[in-house]
């Protein structure tokens, strides 16, 4: 008596789970994200900076065999720190991107080494990663290709920000005894966020919750399609990477739990940001990161943009105080 409901039960459940592959499949296949305008205030400041001391490229050799680029700028200031910064770009830039900040912190003592991180400049293909997480092994591999007898900084800009704040809070934070986040982009959802980045990236939503669905069964054939769009200029698109796929997106970033990142940090955390950023409301910083549980120092630094972070001479001179600080 109860075979004809149980079978007409299971019919609409399979009939459920059919219309929910079709809605994920054409959100992935349709949900990509838009063409966006350039940010002038982010392509600008550029053109007006000489980059004609940049070092040549030096490599190291991921653990996938990918011959990864990085800049050297050896210590040359007075007083040697013998500490080294690591230095993480941001978003669609690369280590060139990080030149005049470099050079501040090469004047003040420090050894500094500005990667290229996989899908930018000469690592790997642009806007690619092979999986979720690849960002922190490549740094995990040049901190062992590299080795360094000092004490060693991560430092992030932006989204490397976000990724150094990632790193801060993993399971591999003991490498770096010391973390600084410049303009850090915490997360969507976070009180520091604009819409849109500010007008710097255009994000297909539906394709990135379709291939969250899709990651979390197992499936991730599809991490290599474009989920970001940004906001550059044509010439900087010839150099620049105008789009990420997935796997990139995910990786290059703080977690989804941004929160359990910033109370998993053990080690020391300072944020460096301009008091005028287009990008996020860098007024929130310190009560956001109060609020998840981990008070930190914030430095706004008076009349700075988001670019002029790491372009501004008062603005170096403040990531080098940071950076000099225990």
């Amino acid at each position: 008596m109860t075979t004809r409901p149980l079978q007409l039960a299971g019919f609409i459940a399979l009939a459920l789970v059919a219309l929910l592959a079709i809605a994920c499949a054409a959100a992935i296949t349709l949900g990509g994200p838009a063409p966006i305008a350039p940010l002038a205030s982010i392509n600008a400041p550029f053109a007006k900076v000489d980059f004609s001391a940049v070092p040549p490229p030096s490599r190291y050799t991921a653990r996938d065999g990918t011959a990864m680029s990085w800049n050297s700028y050896p210590a040359a200031g007075p007083t040697a720190q013998g500490r080294r910064i690591v230095l993480v770009h941001g978003s669609s830039a690369h280590g060139r991107s990080m030149h005049v900040l470099a050079q501040a912190l090469s004047r003040a003592g420090f050894s500094v080494a500005a990667l290229d991180m996989r899908g930018h400049g000469g690592s790997g293909t642009r806007g690619q990663a092979a999986y979720v997480g690849q960002l922190e092994d490549d740094v995990e591999d040049f901190l062992r290709a590299v080795p360094h007898a000092g004490g060693n900084t991560l430092l992030g800009f932006s989204s490397g920000g976000g990724f150094t704040l990632r790193f801060a809070g993993g399971s591999r934070q003991q490498l770096f005894d010391r973390y600084v986040l410049l303009a850090p982009y915490l997360h969507h959802d976070a009180p520091t966020a604009r819409p849109d980045n500010g007008g710097w990236v255009s994000v297909g939503i539906p394709r990135i919750v379709g291939l969250r669905l899709a990651n979390a069964i197992g499936i991730t054939g599809w991490n290599n399609l474009p989920v970001v769009n940004f906001a550059l200029d044509e010439q900087a698109r010839r150099f620049l990477t105008p789009s990420y796929s997935y796997a990139l997106a995910a990786g290059f970033g703080p977690h989804d739990d941004w929160r359990g990142d910033i109370r998993a940090a053990r080690g020391p955390l300072r944020v460096v940001a301009g008091s005028q950023d287009e990008l996020f409301h860098s007024d929130r910083y310190a009560a956001a990161f109060a609020e998840a549980g981990k008070p930190v120092p914030v430095t706004l630094v008076p009349g700075v943009n988001h670019m002029g972070i790491t372009l501004d001479a008062a603005a170096t001179q403040a990531v080098v105080q940071a950076c000099l600080l225990p």
